[in-house]
């Protein structure tokens, strides 16, 4: 059989309704990692759907668990010659809140609902729409070639909505057994939701709190206005000492030096387009001299995601004695992306402009460093070769994500070299109510990873890790 059969039953597994009907059995298990009554649904996703599923691809699978972990651990293997190619992949199987009231008239996160063009439902595009399409290109693969060709270590977590907890650690218990030459997984958007699109690892992601806390109780604001200092001012100027008033990041520990040349020439073709629903970029926000794709996929930005003094729902006439921000820096890789060195760097900058009342807390213990893969790295650019044989064009390569991803558990604990293909686009609803994925883009998807599967059963492929 030949590699377009593979892409062929790829295709048919879409058109037959096949895919649809998976990803709907799967997305209504409501895995909801962040809500305690929903463990039963994580242990049903991975024991039951996930086992059962790569169980008749005659992968040997085994429930994991850490202490800090949110949920079990699928790991699935199928080793064929242990002398082959080794694939570690990865997907995760929990979704955020449902937010079931915020969703369109007759649509449910729980319930793949077809309209158009869109698949909705809650882990359409984040993740289980994904790895869906991973697998039944797998099985594609195991049905036109009667064998893979290739070995293959899959990882399900069910914490990655919480910050992955316990999977730095898993990681590092059974690196030797899951030792392996390249990760090739799928996350996150395309570029654009047209264009075909590899990423190489992810932008890290900091969370903390800015407070300032003056006195126990409000106070009149008539008889004390004047005389006792308003929590609120003093955060707002704190905040802006932070960037200049478009954006632009004034602590110089947060940015990098430079623009690496690999990364200039891989985003040279780059364009952001979040389609006809995302909004439109704007162009004199963040770092100056730079491109709008190399702001969000090469520089660091930062975020106030939430501000709060006094009652804002109920204003009173009083002058609050708290005021709270919740902030975030992304961060990529040429500064140190650890939180305590972040923090630390803050800490300076508060000082050293005169806000010593501010205190900085760390807004949760699990976070992402920047990781990045060299965009001329041989994997790199035999997916891009393999992806460009199957679509006739050059896919959008991004030395990383905009968002962030565990990434840099699997480059720096398991040492591998990073390879994501998404099947999902910018304007998917991620994280909000109404999240889909788009069919089209699914089906390209399962063409895509069917080729690309495919090709790793070849010659050709980089040589592997000593």
């Amino acid at each position: 059989m030949s590699r377009q059969y593979a892409i062929d039953l790829a295709t048919k597994y879409f058109d037959d309704g096949s895919f649809v009907a998976d990803l709907a059995r799967r997305v209504a298990i409501p895995t909801e990692s962040q809500n305690p009554e929903r463990a039963a649904a994580l242990a049903e996703y991975t024991e039951g759907e996930m086992r059962t599923t790569l169980g008749k691809l005659g992968f040997t699978c085994a429930i994991l668990s850490e202490p800090r972990g949110k949920g079990p651990f699928l790991y699935a293997e199928r080793i064929e010659d242990p002398k082959a190619t080794t694939v570690f992949s990865y997907g995760h199987g929990d979704v955020i809140r449902g937010q079931e009231s915020q969703w369109s008239q007759g649509l449910s996160p729980w319930r793949v609902t077809p309209d158009g063009d869109r698949l909705y439902g809650r882990g359409t595009a984040d993740n289980k729409g994904q790895h869906t399409i991973n697998i039944g290109a797998l099985e594609a693969v195991l049905k036109a070639r009667g064998r893979l060709g290739f070995n293959v270590k899959l990882l399900i977590e069910t914490g990655e909505e919480m910050g992955s907890p316990g999977l730095r650690e898993l990681c590092e218990k059974y690196a030797q057994r899951f030792k392996a030459d390249v990760l090739i997984a799928s996350d996150g958007p395309r570029l654009q939701a047209q264009r075909p699109t590899l990423f190489l690892g992810s932008r890290g992601a900091v969370l903390f709190d800015l407070v300032v806390e003056l006195r126990d109780g409000g106070h009149h604001s008539g008889n004390w206005g004047g005389l006792l200092a308003n929590p609120g001012i003093i955060l707002a100027h704190a905040l802006a000492s932070i960037t200049g008033p478009t954006g632009q990041i004034r602590i110089a520990d947060w940015v990098p030096k430079e623009l690496p040349a690999s990364v200039r020439r891989a985003l040279a073709d780059c364009v952001v387009d979040g389609g006809p629903s995302g909004p439109e970029v704007d162009p004199d926000w963040g770092e100056p001299g730079l491109s709008p794709a190399e702001r969000v996929f090469g520089w660091c930005s930062f975020e106030i995601l939430a501000f709060r003094t006094g009652n804002p729902d109920q204003p009173v006439n009083a002058i609050p004695p708290k005021a709270w921000a919740r902030c975030q820096l992304r961060t990529v890789v040429g500064i140190d992306t650890g939180a305590e060195a972040v923090l630390a760097a803050l800490r300076r900058h508060l000082d050293r402009h005169g806000f010593p009342m501010v205190k900085t807390v760390m807004g949760r213990d699990d976070f992402f460093r920047a990781t990045r893969l060299d965009p001329d790295h041989p994997w790199v650019q035999w997916a891009a070769a393999s992806v460009k044989q199957t679509t006739g064009s050059r896919p959008a390569i991004l030395p990383n994500l905009g968002g962030s991803l565990p990434n840099d558990i699997f480059s720096e604990v398991l040492g591998l070299p990073t390879v994501w293909v998404p099947h999902s686009y910018p304007s998917c609803s991620q994280h909000a109510p109404n999240e889909h994925m788009l069919a089209s883009v699914a089906r390209e998807g399962l063409q895509m990873m069917a080729g690309l599967w495919w090709d790793l059963g070849e010659k050709g492929v980089p040589a592997r890790a000593v």
